[in-house]
């Protein structure tokens, strides 16, 4: 959110957020329907809007959203750059003004350098049969990553889990390209009736010897025959 405080009457007001390559950019507003920022001044410079003077302040709201989905077009230099805001006046005596910032970035925050979610989970699951869990690790890096083992860590609390791995403990992942996936499927078995949680699925990096932040619990209905 950006405030502009002024200290005179400010009329014919027109507002422009300028958004980065790897960004588009939707002006979020009570009066009327979200619309995206469009690169032309003239769609943005709508009904005037007066500010009071002496102190008087007027807010914007934006919400941006990656331009595409692909992980590699993410990686671009200067990538925390989120854009330009400029503001254009004229005041009640009709003197013109024009107000536009540096570039804003975004506050850093640490990512991932893989992900690992669950994709699909069979809609039926049957007391102590066997079903499928299928998830995808993605390598969210610029080189090869792995290998992996994927397995079932047991709780913090000490409680039993009521949904463990079928068959063999840990599973074991191949390399994974740069900005590449890959699909893979757990074999599971629930061991109660009614609502239950699958918790617990670890990632771990052989060669580096790390362990990821367990998946967030996924909670599954078991039925009976």
């Amino acid at each position: 959110v950006r405030t502009i405080k002024v200290g005179y009457l400010m009329l014919h007001k027109c507002k422009y957020f300028e958004p980065a390559q790897q960004w588009s950019a939707t002006i979020l507003e009570a009066d009327e329907h979200p619309s995206v920022v469009k690169s032309t001044i003239r769609d943005l410079c709508k009904q005037p809007v007066l500010i009071r003077a002496a102190g008087g302040i007027y807010n914007y709201l934006y919400q941006l959203r990656p331009s595409s989905d692909e992980p590699g077009q993410m990686k671009t230099e200067g990538s925390s750059i989120l854009g330009k805001f400029q503001i254009t006046w004229r005041t009640n005596l009709g003197e013109p003004g024009r107000l536009q910032t540096q570039n804003i970035h975004s506050t850093p925050t640490p990512s991932k350098d893989v992900d690992l979610r669950a994709v699909k989970i069979p809609p039926v699951i049957f007391l102590e049969r066997p079903f499928m869990v299928n998830l995808c690790l993605t390598n969210q890096t610029e080189k090869t990553v792995g290998p992996f083992e994927v397995f079932l860590a047991p709780s913090v609390s000490g409680e039993q889990k009521t949904v463990l791995v079928n068959g063999l403990q840990k599973l074991v992942l191949p390399l994974v390209e740069a900005f590449e996936s890959i699909n893979f499927d757990l074999s599971m078995v629930a061991t109660q009736l009614g609502v239950q949680k699958i918790s617990g699925i670890t990632l771990y990096a052989v060669q580096e010897r790390k362990h990821y932040e367990p998946l967030p619990d996924i909670e599954i209905f078991v039925d009976a025959e």
